[in-house]
């Protein structure tokens, strides 16, 4: 896991030297063991490196290979490739180094642009060709692994944050009103291309490009999600569903385990999901298994910690656990420094605790495994059921139960020239005309899958993670798990035990019947849901700075509104999220980046 970054111009300019190392000073956390450049011509590749396999030196990136001529950065992890790279030594090829980066050296030689097609993992990569003097750069299929741009034309830069791009100088800071329409509408989910930035894009999930030396830049989609059963598939009953699903996650925890020259441990919230993995791991035959986990203060009946239900499965299984608790002062500490190390703006209240969690267990660890990904595949949050049982369009059914503001509103937040068309009912539209599925919530379940988990947990738990040099594996969103769960029928997903019906009868025996039975919790971190206190006067003096007012964006009258009554049941979302709370984290994250 690392951090990747770089500069082509297409001119043959030499780029800057003092803009490489500024944005390889943004992404060094992500990468804390080894930093590394590479120059050719008008070309600029910069990498910092987490070693995690083949923990030798001849893994170091950029890593070149003079004899193909190619040159690759990249971030992430290829599972399966000790299979790939026994394929290619079978096709003449030779190596020099025994990790993962080679492989996809010598994949993209021998497929070209199909390459990503065989790389299961989780990764974004840039790979030089010196002959042809192309850029291929790939993401992988479920977009767990980040990658954004900037192209006018003649400059390319590219980097795993938009802060780091941003630290080249290079790229414009111009807000989007699109971007700034999904932040405020889709819990700061901002589909791709779009980011808040104008000028900024970032790769969608299973999408490649290729740019050329004339500016062409050609792009294409290598996977789609499928949306209907195969014709043995859809002659199977529940039990067989269950044996299929749990063989396919036994896989991706075992490939997530067996894959890292170092250990590996859990992110344990004491929910279903994150128990399970425990489950499985202890399955596998891992018996020194470390766990951790996170609470905070309690506000009113809102519990900040779920150790009673993490308790139980360390007590089964006999992990080595640490419960680490932060204090509400040391959360408001913190804020500014999580913020910062945020890609884009994000307003989920979790995206705090996982960078204070990630802080404690990289002192200890490098990799773990986290459960994101089961309550979108498996249907587990309440609003699921409710968008079921509603009527209307596609598009009508979703808004009321997952949108935080519609348009009305937005034109209530946003002063009138930020405000354009309202781009998330034409995108949510435009969505759900395009899916072929017949059974809805599966089509709900497979935009978040597809898009909605991308850029609000999963981009949440790998940036607050790499901020600390932590990296972080989720199972659930496993290639080969997914295609087969998308296409399962959704009352297996919702059915007589509620929510996950089907995870639950896979849990049952393997991990505590309270875990199970126990209703659906949410990564609890009261003091961003109800503000009160110096999280309050935090947010007030944010929104009510002459930044703030400078810069034009809201509606001073929206403003006084939340202040006036920021717990309000009114100024909550429909997601139980604090308004007050989003407006203030979008601000707080453009005045650090000075936009």
């Amino acid at each position: 896991m690392c951090g990747i970054c770089g500069i082509y111009h297409l001119d043959g300019r030499e780029p800057e030297f003092s803009a490489m190392q500024a944005m390889l000073a943004k992404i060094a956390r992500r990468g804390p063991d080894h930093e590394g450049t590479f120059s050719d011509g008008g070309l600029s590749l910069g990498h910092r490196r987490l070693s995690i396999i083949d923990l030798s030196e001849r893994s170091d990136q950029p890593m070149v290979d003079a004899e193909l001529g190619l040159v690759i950065v990249f971030n992430g992890v290829i599972y399966n490739y000790p299979q790939l790279k026994k394929q290619l030594q079978d096709a003449g090829y030779h190596f020099f180094s025994s990790g993962d980066t080679e492989v996809i050296l010598k994949a993209y030689h021998h497929w070209g642009v199909d390459c990503p097609r065989y790389l299961n993992g989780m990764f974004a990569f840039v790979i030089w060709d010196r002959h042809r003097k192309k850029l291929f750069m790939a993401r992988d299929r479920l977009g767990i692994k980040p990658l954004y741009y900037a192209f006018d034309g003649n400059t390319l830069v590219f980097a795993s944050t938009i802060p780091a791009l941003l630290a080249s100088g290079l790229v414009d800071k111009s807000l989007n009103p699109r971007g700034l329409h999904f932040q405020l509408s889709l819990h700061a989910v901002i589909p791709a291309p779009d980011t808040i930035l104008r000028a900024v894009r970032k790769l969608a999930p299973a999408q490649s490009q290729t740019l050329f030396q004339d500016g062409n830049l050609r792009a294409q989609h290598y996977w789609q999600l499928p949306v209907s059963a195969d014709s043995t598939q859809q002659q199977w009953d529940e039990g067989q569903w269950i044996d299929a699903v749990t063989e396919r996650l036994q896989n991706a925890v075992s490939k997530r385990l067996s894959i890292a020259d170092v250990p590996v441990g859990v992110l344990l919230s004491g929910g279903l999901d994150s128990s399970l993995l425990v489950a499985l791991l202890a399955e596998a035959g891992v018996s020194d298994l470390r766990t951790f986990s996170i609470g905070f203060h309690d506000i009113g009946d809102e519990k900040g910690s779920e150790f009673e239900f993490s308790d139980q499965v360390v007590a089964r299984y006999h992990t080595r656990h640490e419960k680490i608790f932060i204090a509400n002062d040391e959360v408001l500490r913190s804020l500014p420094e999580a913020v910062d190390n945020m890609a884009e703006p994000m307003v989920g209240q979790d995206a705090v605790a996982f960078y204070l969690l990630a802080q404690q267990v990289s002192r200890q660890i490098k990799v773990v495994q986290s459960g994101q990904g089961a309550d979108e595949l498996f249907a587990g949050y309440f609003w699921y059921p409710m968008m079921q049982m509603a009527h209307g369009s596609d598009e009508d059914r979703f808004m009321p139960y997952y949108v935080d503001r519609d348009h009305a509103e937005i034109k209530e937040v946003l002063m009138p020239q930020w405000v354009s068309t309202d781009v998330t009912h034409d995108f949510l539209q435009h969505y759900f005309t395009q899916n072929q599925s017949e059974d809805y919530l599966n089509k709900v379940l497979h935009l978040d899958i597809t898009t909605l988990i991308t850029d609000d947990p999963v981009k949440r738990v790998d940036n607050m993670t790499m901020a600390w040099g932590l990296e972080a594996r989720v199972p659930f969103l496993d290639q080969e798990l997914v295609e087969l769960v998308a296409v399962m029928p959704s009352c297996y997903k919702y059915g007589k035990l509620g929510n996950k019906h089907i995870l639950k009868k896979i849990a049952r025996g393997r991990i505590p019947d309270a875990v199970i039975d126990r209703p659906k919790g949410y990564f609890p971190m009261p003091a961003l849901k109800y503000v009160q206190g110096e999280f309050y006067t935090l947010m007030r003096d944010v929104l009510t700075s002459e930044k703030c007012r400078a810069r034009g964006i809201f509606q001073p009258a929206y403003i006084k509104r939340l202040l006036d009554k920021p717990r309000a049941v009114e100024n909550m979302t429909r997601l139980q999220g604090s308004k007050l709370w989003h407006l203030a984290l979008l601000e707080m994250w453009l005045q650090q980046h000075q936009i």
